[in-house]
C-alpha cells in the first residue's frame, strides 16, 4: 500500500510516523519497519519515537518504566540500527551487541525524532536525537520547548542547525469557524486529563478541568459543550484566518517548521486543501515557515 501510495503521488513529499514507543513494539521491530519504509519511500522516512501515554499504555496493562532513560537508550539503540555514525555507545541498550545489525543495508540512514513534552526529555532530545516534536499545549509552549531543546543542543556541542525543531501543535480548521471549534472540543475532552499538569497551568487550567468533559467523551456521549475557551486554547481551532493569526505568533517565537496535529477540522480532507490553499501560502508571503500536517503527535 505505502509503495503504490507514493508511486501514485509523488517524488518530493516525506514520510513520518509520529509517535512509536518502546514499550509496546521492541527498538529491534522499529528498526525493521523503519528501515522497510526507508526503502520502500526511496529515502524519504523519519521515525518518531516518544516515551508514551502512562495512562494509555496502562489500559493495555504495559508499565511505563523509567520513560526518560528507556527512550534514551531505544534512541541510541535505533539510530546505531538505522545508519548513524555518531551514536554514544554507553547509551545502548543492554542486549545491544556486535550481531545487532539490520540484514540489509541502508542508502542512507532514517532520522529519529523525538515527541517529548518535559524538560529532561526535551534537553536530552537536543543531545542526541535529529529532531525533536515537542507537541504544545498550548501552541505557544514552543518558546519555552525550544529553550530546553537548544539547551540540550548546546551541552552536546552540537548546531543548532543540527536537530530539526518544528512548532507541533493540533489544528481544527473548517470554513465553519464554530465547526472547526467544536472537532478540537470532542479531542480535548477525551485526552484533557492526560495532559501533564505543568503545560496545562500555562493556561490556566488542571487535568480535573477535564474530568466531567471526558467522563463523557469515555462513554461515547457528546462532551464538546463541556469544553470551554481556555481549553481550546490548547490547539488551534476556527477558520483559515484563525489559524493564520496563531502560526504568526509561533513565527515570532522562533519557529522555522510548523507541525499541524490532528484532529485538523470536522473534514480532515477539506482541512487539509484548506491548510494548502488559504494557509501556508499566505504564511508564505511574510516569509514564513514550510508546515506540513501529520498523522498524530502524542
Amino acid at each position: 500500500m505505502l509503495a503504490g501510495a507514493l508511486a501514485a503521488g509523488t517524488k518530493a513529499i516525506g514520510l513520518g510516523i509520529a509517535v512509536m514507543n518502546p514499550y509496546s513494539v521492541h527498538v529491534s521491530e522499529l528498526a525493521m519497519v523503519a528501515a522497510t519504509a526507508q526503502e520502500v519511500s526511496g529515502g524519504r522516512f523519519a521515525l518518531g519515537l516518544g516515551a508514551g501515554s502512562e495512562q494509555f499504555l496502562g489500559w493495555a496493562g504495559i508499565a511505563r518504566e523509567r520513560p526518560l532513560a528507556t527512550t534514551r537508550s531505544a534512541l541510541a539503540g535505533l539510530r546505531a540500527l538505522l545508519g548513524h555514525p555518531d551514536v554514544d555507545e554507553a547509551l545502548l541498550p543492554e542486549w545491544f551487541g556486535p550481531q545487532s545489525v539490520l540484514r540489509f543495508g541502508l542508502t542512507r540512514p532514517v532520522p529519529v525524532y523525538i515527541g517529548a513534552m518535559g524538560p529532561k526529555m526535551l534537553q536530552m532530545a537536543g543531545r542526541h536525537a535529529d529532531g525533536v516534536l515537542p507537541l504544545a499545549y498550548p501552541p505557544e509552549y514552543y518558546a519555552i520547548a525550544r529553550r530546553q531543546v537548544l539547551a540540550g543542543v548546546a551541552a552536546a556541542g552540537r548546531a543548532a542547525g543540527d536537530v530539526d525543531l518544528p512548532a507541533c501543535f493540533w489544528v481544527s480548521l473548517s470554513d465553519d469557524a464554530a465547526a472547526g471549534r467544536a472537532a478540537l472540543a470532542e479531542k480535548l475532552a477525551y485526552y484533557g486529563p492526560s495532559i501533564s499538569a505543568p503545560m496545562l497551568a500555562m493556561a490556566g487550567l488542571e487535568p480535573e478541568d477535564f474530568a466531567p468533559a471526558a467522563r463523557l467523551a469515555h462513554d461515547g456521549r457528546g462532551a464538546a459543550e463541556l469544553i470551554d475557551d481556555r481549553m481550546l486554547s490548547l490547539g488551534v481551532a476556527g477558520d483559515a484566518g484563525d489559524v493564520v493569526a496563531r502560526c504568526r505568533v509561533l513565527r515570532r517565537l522562533g519557529a522555522s517548521h510548523l507541525s499541524f496535529g490532528p484532529p485538523l477540522g470536522p473534514d480532515p480532507v477539506a482541512a487539509i486543501r484548506l491548510l494548502g490553499e488559504e494557509v501556508l501560502p499566505v504564511l508564505a508571503e511574510g516569509g514564513s515557515p514550510a508546515g506540513e500536517w501529520t498523522g498524530e503527535a502524542e
